[in-house]
């Protein structure tokens, strides 16, 4: 398996995978900063979608922070309880990763949406889109958030993902889509050429883009 040579080229093979969702009225597609926003971007353009954002921030233990023991949503938190039990995670500070954590979702909601109302999703088919699923504790969360709004369809779309993870969504989701597969995958950078870290103005220029491409505007 060859890794993608960055977000775009990721976006456009999944767009390949989604072409039935393309022209529908009813899809809207859903990414998840910042890594997910390049890829959604590509997906929307190319099924002529409105475009907009899932926030859902990771839990990561103490000292080990790219290891995640949940992720929350706005109403929603989603815990690893395996990885809390073998880290030996306390209540306290399970609390307290989940009030700062919550104080990033809003600040992230006040600077990538500003005072825009957040889309209806009851009746819609909702792609959710990542630049790929680890453990799967964050798009376990946004999955979760989505479903108590009543979709009528829900798609999990992203480039890479290790089998096991992808069986473990089956409950959740109507759909999973992803062309990477890897057995050995060790993590979702290594996947990618480049993998460069997003700022949040680059998601703010790139949610722009997508409102000017729904509006019509070159």
């Amino acid at each position: 398996m060859e890794p993608f040579e960055n977000r775009i080229e990721a976006g456009r093979r999944l767009a390949e995978l989604l072409g039935d969702y393309r022209d529908r009225d009813d899809v809207i597609v859903l990414a998840l900063p910042r890594g997910g926003v390049p890829i959604g971007l590509e997906v929307a353009r190319r099924l002529h979608a409105p475009l907009d954002l899932m926030l859902v921030r990771k839990l990561g233990v103490p000292g080990h922070e790219e290891l995640a023991m949940g992720a929350i949503a706005s109403g929603a938190r989603v815990l690893n309880e395996e990885v809390i039990i073998n880290c030996g995670i306390s209540e306290a500070a399970l609390e307290r990763e989940t009030h700062a954590e919550e104080a990033e979702l809003a600040r992230r909601a006040r600077r990538y949406r500003g005072d825009r109302p957040w889309p209806q999703l009851e009746n819609r088919c909702v792609i959710l889109v990542d630049d790929g699923i680890a453990t799967g504790a964050t798009m376990a969360v946004a999955a979760r958030a989505v479903r108590a709004q009543r979709p009528a369809e829900l798609v999990i779309a992203v480039p890479v993902a290790p089998p096991a993870t992808i069986e473990r969504f089956a409950p959740l989701v109507d759909r999973f889509v992803c062309p990477l597969q890897p057995m050995s995958f060790w993590a979702i950078g290594a996947w990618y050429r480049d993998f460069s870290q997003l700022s949040d103005e680059q998601v703010i220029d790139m949610m722009q883009e997508a409102g000017d491409l729904e509006s019509g505007q070159p």
